[in-house]
């Protein structure tokens, strides 16, 4: 009789590996400092980057890659809303250009309030159209932008938060 082979450790969710777990604590921690207030109710760290990801309000956010550069920054994250908004899996979203979630002629715009949240680190109100992976377009309102920080308190990208949407 032949031993049974021991089984391979099942690799964890993408949003729970330990990069996407501090990339979840960056953009909690992040928001906190930018907005004087909590992305989340008060969680155990260990709990953090499910909840985040759980979450219903939408958050994604990019890498702090020169904006004009090529191809910009790149997409990090993503949580559950945004990935069912986009209808793209984790693996598919995070790595992405985040200047494909709008299309070409809403991106100068687009631009133009990411330069000014990395002016200002955190603000409120922003509202733009966005377009997900079929191609059906909708707008956003009411987002929230802040900058992340690394622990130095280097910036380090951006994050965006909204649960404000319609299709149009």
């Amino acid at each position: 009789m032949q031993p049974m082979p021991l089984a391979e450790p099942e690799a964890p969710v993408p949003w729970l590996t330990p990069e996407a777990r501090a990339i979840a604590e960056r953009i909690v921690a992040s928001h906190a400092t930018g907005f004087g207030r909590p992305l989340l109710a008060p969680v155990s760290p260990e709990h953090l980057a499910q909840e985040l990801f759980a979450l219903a309000t939408v958050v994604l956010a990019h890498d702090g890659a020169d904006p004009d550069g090529d191809p910009g920054p790149r997409l990090i994250y993503a949580n559950a809303a945004a990935l069912r908004l986009w209808h793209r899996p984790w693996r598919q979203q995070v790595g992405l250009p985040s200047r494909l979630t709008a299309e070409a002629q809403e991106r100068p715009g687009r631009a133009r309030m990411l330069a000014s949240a990395r002016e200002q680190h955190a603000i409120r109100g922003y509202s733009g159209i966005r377009i997900d992976s079929r191609g059906r377009r909708f707008q956003i309102r009411n987002a929230r932008l802040w900058t992340l920080w690394d622990s130095c308190g280097n910036p380090c990208g951006q994050a965006a938060a909204f649960s404000d949407w319609w299709w149009l």
